[in-house]
This record gives C-alpha cells, structure tokens and sequence, in this order.
C-alpha cells in the first residue's frame, strides 16, 4: 500500500503512510467531527449489525459504530499500523454497553475474514493510499467479506477543493496539479469525486455519493489550527524542496504568529467525498438473461 511519491509528505506511522500519525490524524478528526460523523451516520448501519471498520486508523470512528450498531451489534476493524490496533482496540473500554471489539492488524488487499461476513463495512481516509489497481482490488475485497444486500461505505478526500487564505486562490490547487503530474499519491488525493465508478465497476448496487465541503473560518479551532498550520507547513516545505512555483513562504512556519491561517481573514476548506454501494444478490436458478 506504499505507492510512489509518500516519502515527503510527512507524518507518517510505521507504515510509511504520509499524514496518518496520531499527532497530525487527532486533530484532523477533533476539527472535523461533525461532518466526519454526519457521513458516517449517513451509510445506514443498524442496531445488530456486525461492521467492519476497513483501515480504522487510532479508532476514532468506532465509538461512532459503537451507538449505531449498539449493544446487540459486534464490530470488527483492521490497519496495517501495530501502533494503531493497538490504540484502536481501547476504543470501548469502559464504555458498559459497547458491542464486541475485535481489532486485528491486516491490509485491505487481503482481508482476513470470510465472505459474506459483515453487514456493512465503512472504510475512511484509506483508499488514497491505493494506486488504481490496489483500490480494485480492495474494493473487490470489502464487496467480498459483505453480505448480500449488505452495505459498502467508502470516505475519501477530495484534494480539488482544498484552499486557504489568505493566500492566492490557486496554490494548493496548483501544488497538486505539480504534485499529480506523475502516478503517486497527489493524484490519489484528486480521485475522491471519481469513487462512485470505481464502487460500480466493482459490482456493487444502488451506489450513491456525496461531496462534503469542510470550511474553518477565523479564530480557528485550536484542533483545527493544529492540523491545517501543519500540514500547509508539510505542504511549503514540499513545494520548495520540488521547486513548485507559488508564494509558500507565509506557511513555512506553523507557529508563526503571524502565519495567514491566524489572520482575522484566515480561512481554509478541503473536501470529502463518502460513496456507499449495496452487494447485489446471487441471481436464482432460471433469471440469468440467455
């Protein structure tokens, strides 16, 4: 899952996965979690249900599953970090009517559980780390282990459009425009809005999607300021050190005081794109079409 062009990202796990530590991934979600959970709890997951959670990082979706699949329900979830399984399977713990809890650590290309397994399986800020043939494959795998007329839920980033200010209008778009210009993971980040055909040529049903657009005005919240100052840092010094043209200096430091995410116009947007299928049913004896 280690395609090409990770390595200057930053903030990696022991993965080598870019912007997937717990320092930099923490905050995101505390900056985001209305509209990360809005996505979730549009899927459709039901009390009872056993979901699994695909690439569920540090866990911080599975309190979230917790309440939507309640105590009746079981939840199982996978990541490639041992750091993560880790953190992820003391999501629950205290938590008196919490559902099962089984966290094993594992990739989405080969998933360690039977087919037809789950109700539903939800797979968030994952798939960008997939170049086009792993994503196939992937999907390939979380239709596998769903159930028929189970759910298929898959949330992603859509890198076209992020913008700060104040700042020139263009200059993440134009970075990943560079950035995208090779196969690697920039292009990845500007696939999201293209998941509802990748959830079709995989076989799945009745897929819908939505694009959210996640906006922070001035005062950012100090989570959101955390995450956006440093990764606008991370993108800086990338931009620099790959000679991509745009006026990047301002965001160099992130602790500046004056830096533009803490002007009193101060503002920054990225999107997400959540596509969810169905797995269609075998067909009965005598409906195949001749």
């Amino acid at each position: 899952m280690l395609t090409a062009g990770h390595a200057g990202w930053g903030y990696t796990t022991s993965t080598g996965l870019p912007f997937t530590h717990e320092e930099i991934v923490d905050p995101h979600f505390e900056a985001c979690s209305a509209d990360y959970l809005d996505a979730l709890d549009g899927v459709g997951i039901r009390p009872g249900w056993h979901v699994l959670d695909a690439g569920c990082g540090s866990g911080a979706f599975l309190p979230r599953i917790a309440e939507l699949v309640g105590p009746s329900g079981r939840i199982s979830a996978v990541d490639l970090a041992p750091e993560n399984v880790e953190r992820a399977a003391g999501r629950l713990r205290g938590r008196p009517d919490a559902p099962p809890l089984v966290v094993r650590r594992a990739g989405l290309l080969d998933l360690p559980y039977a087919d037809g397994m789950f109700d539903a399986v939800w797979c968030a800020n994952t798939t960008q780390y997939l170049d086009d043939a792993e994503l196939a494959g992937a999907l390939a795998e979380l239709r596998r282990v769903t159930r028929p007329g189970g759910l298929v839920a898959v949330k992603d980033v859509d890198g076209s459009l992020s913008t700060v200010r104040p700042a020139d209008p263009f200059l993440i778009t134009d970075f990943l425009r560079a950035s995208a210009a090779s196969p690697g993971y920039a292009r990845q980040l500007l696939r999201g809005r293209d998941l509802y055909r990748w959830l079709r040529a995989a076989g799945l049903t009745a897929v819908r999607q939505r694009t959210i657009l996640m906006e922070h005005h001035a005062p950012l919240t100090p989570a959101a300021l955390r995450f956006y100052a440093n990764a606008c840092a991370r993108f800086a010094r990338q931009a620099r050190d790959e000679g991509i043209a745009g006026n990047w200096a301002p965001f160099l430091d992130p602790d500046d005081p004056a830096g533009p995410l803490r002007d009193p116009d101060g503002y920054v947007s990225e999107g997400n794109v959540i596509a969810i299928g169905t797995v269609p049913f075998a067909p009965m004896d005598g409906d195949e079409t001749p």
